[in-house]
């Protein structure tokens, strides 16, 4: 029985040309921060990853921080931002976020609320996962002199729901409201340039576009200055401290030009695959229904998350995994203790439907044959996580 992977959100498979820019550097022995040759030599393939992300994401080179993936980048720019503006004018102490966060913002800016005074305010979304503009307006409105930042992520980890950043970032500009955007779910998936999208911060990683684990970054305007969340040798505009690894910078560079460039085509392929795996699905599992945004261009197009009334998610999740189905019940950043997805608690949902549910999600690897496979075994498998659930 071969495999059938379903869970490219939450970790992509490495692209053969991210291996192979891994591979070519691996040999390298400089430090990228020492002067001798060899470290020159480290240097230049730093550089040179730096040029290729910030090409492919539209930003100027010197405002491509390396960290080592987005939860890191999300603490440097939520804890990073608050603190700067803390600094500057002590009134700032409200942190506006969306109810639909990932974890990697929200425990962030929940830490500074229990830990340093600050205020966390959380915006809420609409039945599709997406932010309340006018809510936000209005909370810009009555409280312009205490917000520290906003944080909106780009498209949802979880339904898929892409976000209207740029229209979040006009509504902050003219008050002087830092924003960050937590892009790691729609880098290399969606069109995304930083330039035009207004933001002050957006965060990135690099195996969710088949680079490697353990690298990623955050694009910051040259103009802001965050404070630092790591302390030492002063690099990376003396804002993220730590030796750089030129192998994985090289690897990821490789990795998010192939992604970004493959976008358009990419796109399509996969729209056409999801919009066949949701009504294959809805004629399988008639009671199943799709949470997020309706398909089209304000979803993810490999994002395919439902909800199975009365399916335990766990049993049916390991029943799929015998079949050799490897999807999600969630964010994979927070599995291990199941519990009801506050992405669909926020956008209305029961707290059975949210926690009755799969994502199923989609990537570079996926076929006809994974879908067709994926529906071979599905209905028998929700029957059997029902009666589970049941017990």
């Amino acid at each position: 029985m071969g495999t059938h992977y379903f869970d490219h959100a939450a970790t992509t498979p490495m692209l053969d040309a991210a291996r192979d820019a891994l591979m070519a550097h691996m040999g390298l022995v400089g430090n990228p921060s020492a002067l001798h040759a060899a470290g020159r030599a480290a240097r230049s393939v730093v550089d040179e990853a730096r040029e290729t992300v910030a090409d492919a994401l539209d930003a100027h080179p010197s405002e491509v921080l390396w960290t080592s993936g987005g939860t890191e980048a999300d603490n440097l720019a939520i804890k990073g931002l608050y603190w700067a503006r803390q600094r500057a004018d002590a009134r700032r102490t409200r942190i506006v976020v969306s109810a639909v966060e990932h974890h990697a913002v929200l425990e962030p800016a929940e830490w500074l609320a229990h830990e340093h005074g600050a205020h966390l305010v959380l915006i809420p979304v609409d039945g599709n996962g997406v932010i309340d503009l006018a809510a936000l307006e209005r909370e810009i409105a009555a409280h312009t002199s205490q917000i520290a930042l906003i944080s909106v992520m780009w498209a949802n980890n979880e339904v898929g729901s892409i976000q209207p950043v740029a229209q979040v970032a006009s509504l902050a500009a003219p008050h002087g409201i830092p924003v960050h955007s937590d892009a790691v779910q729609a880098v290399g998936h969606v069109p995304v340039s930083f330039q035009e999208s207004g933001l002050t911060a957006l965060s990135f990683s690099a195996h969710k576009v088949g680079g490697p684990v353990g690298v990623g970054g955050l694009v910051v305007t040259r103009t802001e200055r965050l404070e630092p969340v790591t302390h030492g040798g002063g690099q990376e505009r003396q804002i993220r401290s730590g030796t750089l690894d030129a192998a994985g910078f090289a690897a990821t560079a490789a990795a998010l030009r192939w992604a970004v460039d493959a976008v358009p085509a990419e796109s399509a392929r996969l729209r056409e695959l999801q919009a066949q795996l949701v009504e294959r699905i809805g004629a399988a599992v008639p009671e199943a229904h799709l949470s997020g945004a309706p398909l089209g261009e304000g979803r993810l197009p490999g994002n395919v998350h439902v909800c199975f009334p009365g399916a335990d998610p766990d049993a049916l999740m390991f029943m799929l995994d015998s079949h050799g189905i490897e999807a999600s019940t969630g964010a994979a950043c927070s599995a291990g203790v199941h519990q009801a997805s506050h992405v669909l608690l926020a956008m209305g949902r029961s707290t059975a439907d949210a926690a009755s549910t799969m994502r199923f999600s989609l990537g570079h690897t996926t076929t006809q044959d994974d879908i067709d496979a994926l529906i071979a075994v599905l209905p028998e498998a929700v029957e059997r996580a029902r009666r589970v659930h049941s017990v």
